[in-house]
Order: C-alpha cells, then sequence, then structure tokens
C-alpha cells in the first residue's frame, strides 16, 4: 500500500472499547474465491471482506477472497490500493476481455448507474455507460460463476415502466448454463447506515445449483440511526487527527436543494443521500453553520476512520458518493456467504453417501 500525501495521515490500527485493533481485510483462510467489477474505492469489496470496525461494531472477517478487482478512474485505483490492496487494475472493462480476467466462484461489482439514476441523464441503455452491464454478461458467459451480485440504484427498476431492469435481467440470465435472478430492493437505514439511501442488488445463481440466498432481514427496521449519531463525536474536531475531517466545502447556503444537495441535515434523523455530486453540492451540517465534511460524509455512507481519501475534497466526496455502503455490502455478504456454506455442505454430504455406497 502506497503512502498518503503530505498533510494528511494514515492510522494503521484504531481503538475500539480500549483494545487498538488492525485495519485487517485481507485473510490466508478465505476460501471463496471473488472477482470484482466496477470496484470504485471498494465499498463493496470492502463489506464482502469484512474484517474492519465502524464506531464502537466489529465486522468480522468473510470467507470471500478478491482475486482482482478492476475499475476504469485511477484515482479510485489509487483510494483502492491504499486502503484495501494491490489486487485492483485500473481497466477500461468495456475493451476488456473476459479471458483476462481470473475465473472465480463469484462475481460481485456495481455496474455505473448514472445513465439509471433519476437525478442523472437518464439515457438508460442507449448510451455507453448504460451498456456497460454487458461486461458481467461477457464474464458469466466465458467464467460462468457460481454466484453473481450487481448493485444499481433504484431507479433502474422504475425506467421505461420497468423494461430497462428486465432487459438486463433477461441477458444475464441468458448466460451459459443459465441464471435465474432476484431483485433485493434494501433501503440502507433498515441496515444500520445512517443515511436515508436505497440501493438495488441483483442476485444471481447458476442454473444447477439448488436454492438461492435469502434477503438480509433489517437489522435496524425500529431504530434507524441518526445523523448525530454517526458524527455528533465529530463537531469540536477541526484537523486531520481524524482523517478527512478538514476538508469541506466553504460556499454559501443555498436557498433550496430539493433533496439534491444545499440542504440542512435534521437531527435524531438518517442523513439526506450522500451524492456523487461533482458541483459540490454537498448537504449541510444539521448544527454547525458549514456543510458536511469528507470524513462525515465517509461516516454517514459507513467507511472505518481509518479509510483514508486521499484527494481534493471534490474527488473524495464523489468515490464517497458512488460507493455501496460496507456495513450494507457486509449484510449481502452475510446471506451470501451462508447460501455457499450451505451448498457445500451439500455436497459433501453427498460425497459421503456416494463413497459409503461404493464400499
Amino acid at each position: 500500500m502506497r503512502e498518503a500525501p503530505p498533510g494528511i495521515d494514515i492510522p494503521s490500527s484504531q481503538v475500539v472499547d480500549g483494545i487498538e485493533q488492525e485495519l485487517d481485510v485481507e485473510d490466508a483462510t478465505s476460501t471463496i474465491e471473488t472477482v470484482s467489477l466496477f470496484a470504485g474505492c471498494g465499498g463493496l469489496d470492502l463489506g464482502f471482506t469484512g474484517g474492519f470496525h465502524f464506531k464502537d461494531e466489529f465486522f468480522p472477517r468473510l470467507s470471500f477472497k478478491i482475486l482482482q478487482a478492476y475499475d476504469n478512474d485511477p484515482k479510485c485505483v489509487e483510494t483502492y490500493k491504499l486502503n484495501i490492496g494491490n489486487h485492483i487494475v485500473q481497466a477500461d472493462l468495456s475493451l476488456f476481455p473476459a479471458s483476462d480476467i481470473p475465473r472465480a466462484d463469484v462475481l460481485i461489482g456495481g455496474f455505473p448507474c448514472q445513465d439509471f439514476s433519476s437525478c442523472g441523464p437518464k439515457r438508460g441503455l442507449d448510451s455507453h455507460r448504460g451498456q456497460l452491464y454487458r461486461v458481467f454478461v461477457r464474464y458469466m458467459q466465458y467464467h460462468q460463476p457460481r454466484i453473481v451480485v450487481a448493485e444499481n440504484v433504484p431507479n433502474l427498476g422504475r425506467m421505461k415502466d420497468g423494461t430497462v431492469l428486465t432487459k438486463i435481467l433477461e441477458d444475464l440470465e441468458a448466460c451459459g448454463p443459465g441464471y435465474r435472478f432476484t431483485v433485493w430492493p434494501l433501503f440502507a437505514p433498515e441496515y444500520g447506515v445512517p443515511q436515508a439511501r436505497s440501493r438495488l442488488f441483483l442476485v444471481g445463481v447458476r442454473e444447477d445449483l439448488s436454492g438461492s440466498p435469502v434477503i438480509p432481514a433489517p437489522s435496524h427496521f425500529w431504530q434507524p440511526r441518526s445523523i448525530n449519531w454517526a458524527i455528533e463525536d465529530l463537531e469540536n474536531v477541526e484537523d486531520e487527527s481524524i482523517p478527512n475531517q478538514s476538508q469541506y466545502f466553504r460556499a454559501s447556503r443555498a436557498k433550496k436543494g430539493n433533496g439534491q444537495g444545499d440542504e440542512v441535515n435534521r437531527i435524531n434523523e438518517p442523513a439526506y443521500t450522500v451524492r456523487a455530486n461533482a458541483k459540490s453540492r454537498v448537504q449541510f451540517h444539521y448544527r454547525l453553520l458549514r456543510r458536511l465534511t469528507v470524513r462525515e460524509c465517509a461516516r454517514l455512507q459507513t467507511f472505518p476512520d481509518s479509510f483514508v481519501f486521499p484527494f481534493a475534497a471534490t474527488t473524495n466526496i464523489m468515490q464517497i458518493g458512488n460507493a455501496v455502503p460496507p456495513i450494507l455490502a457486509f449484510q449481502v455478504a452475510q446471506s451470501i456467504e451462508r447460501y455457499i456454506e450451505g451448498l457445500n455442505s451439500a455436497d459433501q454430504s453427498n460425497t459421503t453417501r456416494i463413497m459409503s455406497g461404493s464400499r
């Protein structure tokens, strides 16, 4: 992992309940080989590997081992290397042959959402970015992974009365030996994310496998976490003793944001959605007369404080806003892990019965 630029300190560990804990996302005993497409800064991958703390909660290491991750943005690649590992490749996946990507049991990733988003250009499948889901199709045709997890925005399911999502699912299900997909619409506050954020997860299982992963049960349905729960302890921190806390935009407050930036967050409620806003229209603090800092936005996305964003504020906010919240990804990953463990257990039982019958 490379060093951060001057002025940004990288903690090698963090203190939780009085015990210093290393941030560990690599596990030599991991057994579920995984490939990550469109990895961004690594929120989805961090959730799938586990081994991190968020505030006073520890998310244990899971069985997934990321063989290789890919992203086209060189700055996202740098952030990923700094915080997760060197197993990421900068590549234009629209041109990258599937044969050059490792074979894995699990394929994960968030294909670009900008042309499906309700606050984007809404070009859908009629654009280059809108066709990038076909990178998943090519990989699935060539390598036939057991499980596929693709993340995107909820508006994907509403575009053209649902026909856009239907087309994508038909193409994914027709790959190789065939797949069956279910769509998980997840509302992040119900899973402990202190931010009003909705996402779709398209979860596919190869046809020769029985059953399907179960959508994770909400952990915080009755008690969603508030913005002040997430960031109140940062109110008096104005330096880099906590990385990225000194970074924020000093723009004046707009009269109206319509939920797309410039809104003042409300205390004791989940925050507004952290957006990847190129114009830096970051929401305002619920109490202080300023916009949220880069670290506060990272907290709302449930990145550990030891996960450092090493660039200027605009780039950092773009990376954070595009990411999958790690603790939401973790709960998805737990469900996938339990399903695979069930498959492996069934395979082992069948093998034992066959061997017993041959004696």
